[in-house]
């Protein structure tokens, strides 16, 4: 299936010294992807956020381009794998179709009321299972 998409305005705050985004906004970016995608995943299920749910593990960023405002990103976001508690998300933001960032993520399936990791269910991993991106070869 083909990932999630979403496009992200690029906001002059966004902006260092440089003149170009900071990099740590790449990492809110991602964010913003992910919770997104994950609200409107378990939109259906009112325990989802409350009972249970997700937590960051890591997250990384290849910085690719440089990104200057006004810009609108555009957002491709899946799963790169789903292991038995956690999975792999990446996420390819591009720039008037020029790759400027990617993320990788692992994600933790997780129960909040007794803060203990669980396995991901049946009826989530198909879910993600729709998200999964073809195989992308490392980066230098």
């Amino acid at each position: 299936m083909a990932p999630h998409r979403v496009s992200i305005e690029v906001r002059w705050g966004d902006m260092d010294a440089l003149g170009h985004v900071n990099n740590a906004r790449f990492f809110t970016y991602d964010e913003d992807v992910r919770l997104g995608f994950f609200n409107q995943l378990m939109a259906e299920d009112a325990r989802f956020w409350k009972d249970y749910g997700l937590i960051l593990a890591h997250i990384g960023c290849d910085f690719v381009a440089q990104v200057r405002a006004p810009a609108t990103l555009d957002v491709a976001y899946g799963i790169a794998r789903i292991g038995s508690k956690s999975f792999e998300t990446r996420a390819f933001m591009y720039d008037q179709g020029v790759l400027a960032a990617r993320t990788k993520a692992i994600v933790v399936w997780y129960d909040y009321v007794a803060q203990a990791t669980l396995a991901i269910p049946d009826g989530v991993r198909q879910q993600l299972s729709t998200y999964l991106l073809p195989e992308q070869p490392e980066s230098d």
